[in-house]
């Protein structure tokens, strides 16, 4: 890749740098690993079994602050909706509306786009090249933050677009009003998701999840506050959304710029971000059609309920529905972010046997937890709704929903980490190809 072979060249200085402690304990146990994979002198049982005991531990050690965080940030989405919901049935298909059909646009392009920052910095780490991790998040974040200036005009033109889209008079002007208080989460996501992608890259996940559980509580607070206290509605609601990703946002950085963890690969704010932004925005945008394409047919079953004959009701169950979806999709998303950097460290330290194990036991096991998710989703299905709303009929729709809800879930357990981890090469574009098929036939 372009931007790899850029800092190449650094590679041998770079080498003689007192490396982390992470990355010394993370070359340990790749080389390991890609020993016992190679020795074919052990029984085959006996390397999986060994192959397996390392990789499950370095699989755990990352994908479980991994998952905490983007299910616990995830949990600020759905807890924003609840409090919507209590407000009423409009106020909920408004928010449904306002999140799914509009902010989901953002969202998935901008996470897809900082995706890159994922595979670019997981391979320099893993050789060594570690002043370079700094510039990829420098020169991702100015990329995001240049991308939300046109999602703002859209956010701006929500009422009208999604009038223009079909929707009701009504509801498309309560979820602008919604929609208008998500603006500032828009260059939100912009700085978060490269920070997030930089601190996986280099295995530093568990500050991420002491920080968004801290997050959680403020927002919870602060909600509780916006909607019974001062009763500023469902424009208070997004405005304390918004407001809560910019205070994780404050302290990841924090941690960035002051954390030993951090010095060899955050040197300060440098220039050379400005230098090769062309050939970035080609991979994040390669990477952004994959995570586009994989979360935008939920904005489009969204848009499509409220063309349906009764579209309070049906964005309300929908809703639910997704909101669910989207809650235990995380896990998956999770172990795809933990798998990500592991298949880029191995690569960049030249380790291509322990990479391709690291997918087979990570689709493995994303495969087998939606599969015991999809069986409690199942049992529940009765009783999901009422925690956003009282109303009978729409707990009913959800319930007749739920068996889909499941086979979803399943689904979606193996496409996002094997998604996740596409080769990054000329051959991309192609490889984009089964993922459109799997979601939208």
């Amino acid at each position: 890749m372009e931007s790899v072979k850029e800092g190449s060249s650094r590679a041998h200085q770079q080498s003689t740098t007192s490396p982390q402690s992470s990355s010394t304990t993370a070359h340990h146990t790749s080389n390991d690993l890609e020993s016992i994979l190679s020795d074919t002198q052990l029984p085959r049982l006996k390397r999986l079994q060994l192959a397996l005991l390392i990789e499950l531990k370095t699989l755990f050690y990352l994908a479980a602050p991994s998952v905490a965080v983007y299910m616990i940030n995830s949990l600020m989405t759905v807890s924003t909706r609840i409090f919507c919901g209590h407000l009423g049935s409009l106020q909920l298909a408004a928010a449904s509306l306002g999140q799914s059909g509009v902010q989901a646009f953002s969202y998935g392009l901008l996470l897809g786009m900082g995706s890159a920052v994922e595979t670019l910095c997981g391979q320099a780490f893993g050789a060594s090249n570690y002043e370079m991790l700094g510039v990829y998040l420098q020169r991702s974040t100015i990329l995001l933050m240049m991308t939300g200036v046109p999602l703002t005009v859209i956010f701006i033109f929500s009422k009208q677009i999604l009038m223009l889209l079909g929707q009701s008079s009504s509801i498309a002007s309560t979820a602008a009003v919604f929609v208008y208080g998500m603006i500032p989460q828009i260059f939100a996501y912009a700085a978060n998701f490269p920070m997030q992608k930089f601190l996986q890259a280099q295995r530093i996940v568990a500050p991420s999840a002491y920080i968004s559980t801290v997050t959680l509580v403020v927002h919870l607070s602060l909600s509780w506050v916006a909607v019974y206290k001062i009763r500023l509605g469902l424009l208070g609601v997004s405005l304390v959304l918004s407001l809560s990703w910019w205070i994780m946002i404050v302290a990841q950085f924090l941690y960035i710029i002051k954390s030993e963890r951090c010095k060899n690969t955050w040197t300060g704010f440098s220039l050379q971000a400005f230098s090769g932004l062309s050939g970035f925005f080609k991979l994040s945008a390669a990477s952004a059609v994959m995570q586009c394409l994989q979360s935008w047919y939920f904005q489009i079953l969204v848009l499509l309920a409220g063309l349906l004959h009764n579209p309070q009701m049906a964005l309300d169950s929908l809703s639910i529905c997704t909101t669910v979806t989207g809650f235990l999709f995380m896990i998956s998303i999770g172990l795809t972010a933990a798998a990500s950097v592991r298949v880029s460290n191995e690569l960049g330290a030249g380790n291509p046997k322990s990479a391709a194990f690291s997918v087979i036991i990570a689709t493995s096991l994303s495969f087998i937890i939606m599969v015991t998710l999809a069986i409690v989703v199942l049992t529940l299905r009765h009783y999901i709704s009422y925690a956003f709303t009282d109303e009978e009929t729409v707990a009913q729709a959800v319930s007749d929903l739920c068996p889909l809800l499941a086979v979803n879930l399943i689904l979606n357990g193996i496409q996002p980490v094997l998604s996740g981890n596409v080769v990054w090469d000329d051959r991309w574009n192609c490889n984009a190809n089964p993922n459109f098929t799997m979601d939208y036939v």
